[in-house]
């Protein structure tokens, strides 16, 4: 009986033992799997639309003298509408310090209607003015504020082409024209451009841009006989964008970057 007792206590001991091992040591809790974030290294193509508007500066001269003479001191007049717009370009990021920089070139063009009203005071005609498209290259450069979130400022240069205003007087009639012309100048931009998790590789991009376009001088014709009607006026323009597109981006920089913990 003192036999079995001692045994039993025996066993007691080494299974409260065992028990106790198994509690202290815990199994270890897999590490978390690396966050994949967005890599701006690559290139891209692009398409959205926006609004826009733009404005001119305009001066009325007499061409029948030499030197042509100001007959209307500068009068604004303007126009606004909707515009679609396609784009590539390359983009590469880099570090400096502790900030993520992305720097970049692209080329865009824009199918625009974005309309106004052209006025001669002096003779009372009115016509319809459009910008009906636009083409810009240049580069941009930004800073990571997230990893998949992109705040940057672009510039260039750009063209605008302005269809040919047909001018009408009082009877509805139009009676004069002034031709197209395609106005050359320069951009500055800023915006954002965000990386979509939902489909790797597809990101969103909104940006103001500003162009001003160098002045240009239209010159006034007959409908009938394409002769001169001794009118011209000196017009300087500037155009405002808002632009959202959506950014499909094939990186060729590797695999996405690894957040690091």
């Amino acid at each position: 009986m003192k036999k079995l007792a001692l045994a039993l206590v025996a066993s007691a001991t080494l299974a409260g033992q065992a028990m106790a091992a198994d509690m202290a040591v815990k199994a270890a809790r897999p590490a978390p799997a690396p966050i994949a974030v967005a890599n701006w290294t690559g290139c891209y193509i692009s398409g959205g639309g926006g609004y826009g508007l733009w404005n001119q500066e305009t001066t009325q001269f007499d061409d029948t003298v030499v030197p042509r003479t100001r007959l209307l001191d500068g009068y604004t007049i303007g126009g606004r509408g909707w515009f679609g717009t396609a784009q590539g370009g390359c983009d590469y990021q880099f570090g400096i310090g502790s900030w993520q920089v992305v720097v970049g070139a692209f080329g865009d063009y824009d199918f625009a209607d974005m309309s106004g009203t052209f006025v001669q005071p002096i003779g009372n005609r009115t016509g319809g003015e459009k910008l009906s498209s636009s083409w810009a290259a240049g580069g941009r450069i930004g800073v990571l504020i997230t990893p998949q979130l992109l705040t940057y400022f672009s510039g260039g240069y750009t063209e605008s082409k302005f269809d040919q205003i047909n001018l009408h007087g009082l009877n509805a009639v139009a009676d004069q024209y002034l031709p197209g012309r395609t106005y050359t100048g320069w951009f500055l931009g800023s915006g954002y451009e965000y990386a979509l998790s939902f489909l790797p590789g597809l990101y969103w991009k909104t940006e103001y841009r500003f162009a001003e376009l160098d002045t240009e001088r239209l010159v006034a014709r007959n409908l009938i006989g394409n002769t001169l009607t001794g009118d011209s006026w000196d017009s300087r323009k500037y155009v405002h964008t808002v632009r959202s597109q959506l950014v499909w981006r094939f990186n060729f920089g590797g695999a996405p970057l690894v957040a690091k913990y």
